[in-house]
């Protein structure tokens, strides 16, 4: 379950009468190397030692199931992580979903918010203010080409204009917007 790796790894050492203090002084060691590492990552005090006693309880069952663990600190680690890893998605579970990411669509709202609507009518109306303001054949050429999309050649064949003037009236009507818009 924990890797090929972890195969044939011996066991952390067992007390003897002559090893004890070794062995409780290696625990010890890889007790404060997996806190350490825990709690750097960001988990709580009791977060950090719950998996610490579940890392080392997993080591426990891989071996009793005949695995051998020859490098325990490396083992415990890696497991622990995991286990953190997995408890912190098991506690968001909520925020996600599954399914196709374009089943997600339902819940964007793309519509604007009212405020924005009331800025753009109140935008619309300061530039139709502007343009009225200008020569009526100006506005008729540029609401032609930017509202009805059709082409200075169209423009200038249905007004009887050349091309040329309808690129005049187009320009003196941007030059208005724009100035409009450095106004505000």
């Amino acid at each position: 379950m924990y890797g090929q790796q972890a195969a044939e790894l011996e066991p952390l050492p067992t007390a003897d009468r002559h090893g004890e203090r070794g062995a409780a002084e290696r625990i010890k060691s890889c007790f404060n190397l997996l806190r350490r590492v825990l709690l750097r990552r960001g988990n709580s005090q009791a977060e950090t030692e719950d998996l610490i006693q579940e890392a080392f309880l997993r080591m426990q069952e891989y071996c009793e199931k005949g695995g051998a663990v020859r490098r325990p600190e490396g083992f415990l680690v890696r497991t622990a992580l995991r286990l953190a890893a997995n408890a912190r998605r098991d506690a968001h579970r909520e925020l996600f979903r599954d399914g196709p990411v374009e089943d997600l669509t339902q819940l964007i709202d793309c519509a604007p918010t009212p405020d924005e609507v009331l800025a753009g009518q109140q935008c619309l109306v300061r530039m139709r203010e502007a343009l009225d303001a200008a020569n009526p054949r100006t506005r008729e050429v540029l609401f032609m080409q930017r509202l009805d999309g059709m082409s200075y050649a169209e423009i200038a064949g249905r007004l009887g204009i050349s091309v040329s003037a309808v690129e005049k009236h187009v320009a003196k009507a941007l030059v208005i917007l724009a100035e409009l818009s450095e106004r505000e």
